[in-house]
């Protein structure tokens, strides 16, 4: 169905969210709105220690309060199976990771007993009379550190500290390019790490049916059918269709609930032990010592240049500081995301990484919104403006040197980049940033004695995320169509794109759509959230659902209006007799033969390639270090847009995480004693709105091939393009002073030094 126009009725439309009325008017419901009566309240024992053995636990005393109906420890859960690590990384050494820690703790907050009781009050009273005596051990929190001799040792399977040290892409090549180049820069960087902060902590409900022997868990979860597959096969050891996992409304996630977490596995255990539903919240300071962190890499690299400024080779050495134990896809981030982007939107012949997973005394971590992708286009972008230094020559003009400019294009890294306007990007960039006029805005700032600078940056996802995605389009008798899909929102607006590919595909008004996710009892697969995948893999699998549900729903037509198949057509939400007057609407077949559907996978493992050019402008006060983000400029392609009023508001949540990575956000640990010294947000800085200037974001439409409906993923991007492009702008101001280089966070404490040497 087309408007006369010739435009779709409802892709390419800014359609406001239809969630928006339901959160706005407190329609919403989360895990904490959620009535569970006679639930009892879980409560974790958590260690105070970095490092330390468990000499001896007297919970005698807690037993004792009344309303406590069980404390657990280890040896109480010593039937099940360790969490697994489901990365695909090789060779890879995991330790396994028990839901309450056995003998040993090897971090601040590692769960080591379990309080249930009839209320969260009365379970944290019990918590502490209980006596855990530890044997403090020296600890170690930084990852290059972990790897020098004499390191405390976390894991004796792993020497060294090391869960994986692996090689891609041609190191001899690189090499040989190495020795030829009229110039090579290095460069080292770090990569900070970051604490994961969605509005809504994570929290689960957990029920056992003992007739049925089946479990349900209800969490603030993004996917699903992964964390039962792991609970159900790696854990308790039964069939999967004996666990049932399903999800509420989901106030943000950003990676960090896709992962299986020792809480679920406890509020489970404790439900079939009691035969009484158990449910656990977590407060804010748990869950910086608790939810997966991310990023925390640390990177050297050296850029190999012709006399012209030609980019010949580039060498990577990454060291991945994979905290205490191996999250969920914890390795994946380092060792296999980001070798898809080494190089980012530039023709490299020859790239080399060198990848090394360790232990630490920290928190786990996993995927963060980007995973990998950002500290890969964060490496070679500052390996660029290191050699636009070395050189004397303009940043932009040397990145447009260097860009992919013909399609398709193979990266030295295997990567098949079908279609992109890398070039056009950074041209439509420069224009909108105004870049000819800066000296300008510099030469006031320092008038006003402040100084100014500017950064241009550029960047390329890789998006898709777990490769396949299931759909079922089912016509029901009501007029309505349920679309559920094994992609899950969290805050993103799947609500209404979905309804939009739907509606439009079919023909009938959005609101005959109900979108149906979150739920292992009415999806019947799913690769859940990330990677930027829902409309690349879910929104194809929609489109292949639909279409296989019209064939059928043709049939059925066809049939009642007694005429061939091949006679009908789609229209306006129902089929027409060609060449009469004669038609059938979907929903009167459904009421006619029944409500009908399909469910089809959508089997591929092809990327999409999102890429952009941002242009950032900082102003900093040289007496304190204090600096202001003056003027964002984003120039970005993500193929065919669905809703680019969803994309922009997804394309300005990226930029303002990587905003806050860049100039305020840093996870820091004692090197002695391995205490979360950034603990709470009275320690640890999210960037506000008046840390952000307006941002000026043009969306370029260039559709890819790579799916049905020619989008090529947003969710992540902003993430991964602005830490290099603020960062490029901080050291643009700095460099008149004599500041070479500087980490994020570029925080006022930094740079003030910076500029006192």
């Amino acid at each position: 169905m087309r408007k006369k126009d010739g435009m779709s009725p409802y892709i390419g439309r800014s359609v406001r969210r239809f969630e928006d009325h339901r959160f706005l008017t407190g329609g919403g419901r989360y895990l904490a709105d959620t009535d569970c009566p006679g639930a009892l309240w879980g409560h974790v024992v958590r260690s105070p220690h970095a490092h330390a053995r468990i000499a001896g636990i007297d919970a005698a005393a807690a037993k004792r309060c009344a309303g406590v109906h069980g404390i657990y420890t280890a040896a109480d859960l010593a039937g099940l199976g360790p969490m697994p690590c489901l990365a695909v990384v090789s060779p890879l050494i995991v330790p396994p990771r028990p839901a309450l820690a056995v003998d040993r703790v090897r971090h601040v907050g590692d769960p080591v007993a379990f309080v249930v009781a009839d209320s969260a009050e009365i379970a944290r009273e019990a918590a502490e009379l209980i006596e855990i005596d530890y044997e403090s051990l020296p600890s170690v929190v930084d990852g290059r550190a972990a790897l020098v001799e004499g390191a405390p040792l976390l894991w004796e399977q792993a020497p060294s500290n090391t869960a994986f040290h692996i090689r891609k892409g041609d190191a001899a090549a690189v090499a040989e390019a190495m020795k030829a180049a009229a110039h090579v820069v290095e460069i080292d960087v770090m990569n900070n790490r970051v604490v994961v902060v969605p509005i809504e902590h994570r929290a689960g409900i957990a029920r056992y049916d003992a007739s049925t022997e089946t479990f349900d868990l209800e969490l603030t979860g993004q996917g699903v059918h992964g964390i039962r597959r792991q609970l159900a096969e790696f854990v308790f050891k039964v069939p999967p269709e004996r666990v049932r996992l399903h999800a509420p409304d989901v106030g943000g996630g950003f990676g960090t609930k896709n992962f299986l977490y020792p809480e679920w596995i406890l509020l489970l255990w404790a439900a079939r032990a009691l035969g009484r539903p158990v449910r656990w919240e977590a407060d804010r300071a748990e869950e910086f010592v608790s939810s997966a962190q991310g990023r925390d890499i640390a990177a050297t690299a050296r850029l190999a240049l012709d006399a012209d400024g030609r980019f010949l080779a580039l060498d990577i050495a990454m060291v991945a500081n994979h905290g205490a134990y191996l999250s969920g896809n914890g390795p994946g981030a380092a060792a296999v995301a980001a070798s898809t982007a080494h190089g980012g939107v530039y023709a490299i012949p020859a790239i080399a990484a060198d990848v090394r997973g360790v232990f630490t005394n920290t928190v786990p971590v996993d995927a963060y919104r980007g995973a990998g992708k950002p500290e890969a286009n964060y490496i070679v972008e500052r390996a660029i403006d290191a050699a636009a230094r070395a050189l004397g020559r303009d940043p932009a003009s040397l990145r447009r040197q260097n860009l992919i400019a013909s399609f398709p294009h193979r990266t030295a890294m295997g990567m098949a980049i079908d279609s992109g306007g890398f070039v056009d990007n950074l041209d439509r960039a420069v224009l909108r940033g105004e870049l000819a006029a800066f000296e300008t805005r510099r030469a006031e700032a320092r008038a006003r004695g402040r100084l100014r600078g500017i950064g241009v940056a550029c960047f390329l996802e890789t998006s898709r995320g777990a490769p396949n995605e299931g759909a079922e389009v089912r016509f029901e008798r009501d007029g309505t169509v349920t679309v559920a899909v094994g992609t899950e929102s969290n805050g993103q607006g799947h609500e209404t794109a979905f309804a939009q590919v739907a509606a439009d595909r079919l023909g009938l008004p959005i609101e005959a759509i109900r979108y149906v996710q979150a739920d292992t009892r009415a999806v019947r697969s799913g690769a859940g959230h990330g990677g930027a995948r829902s409309m690349h893999m879910g929104g194809a699998a929609v489109v292949k659902a639909i279409d296989a549900t019209v064939a059928k729903a043709r049939q059925l037509a066809a049939r009642l209006l007694q005429a061939a198949e091949d006679e009908l057509v789609l229209e306006g939400g129902g089929f027409v007799v060609q060449g009469s007057e004669r038609r059938i609407g979907l929903a009167d077949v459904a009421r006619e033969a029944g409500a009908f559907g399909e469910h089809v996978m959508n089997i591929t493992d092809v990327f999409t390639f999102p890429s952009g050019c941002h242009v950032a402008e900082v102003e900093i006060d040289p007496e304190t270090g204090a600096t202001a983000l003056v003027r964002y400029t984003a120039v970005d392609d993500y193929g065919r847009l669905i809703n680019p009023l969803l994309t922009e508001g997804q394309v300005q949540g990226g930029v303002t995480q990587g905003i806050g990575q860049a100039m305020l956000e840093h996870t820091v640990y004692d090197p002695q004693s391995g205490q979360l010294l950034s603990g709470s947000l009275m320690d640890y800085a999210l960037p506000r709105a008046d840390d952000l200037p307006g941002f000026d974001i043009e969306l370029v439409e260039r559709p890819t091939a790579a799916n049905p409906l020619g989008v090529k993923g947003s969710g992540q991007a902003g993430c991964i393009a602005a830490p290099q492009t603020v960062m490029a702008a901080v050291l643009d101001a700095l460099r008149p002073a004599g500041v070479e280089t500087i980490d994020m966070p570029a925080t006022p404490e930094r740079i003030w030094k910076a500029l006192q040497r």
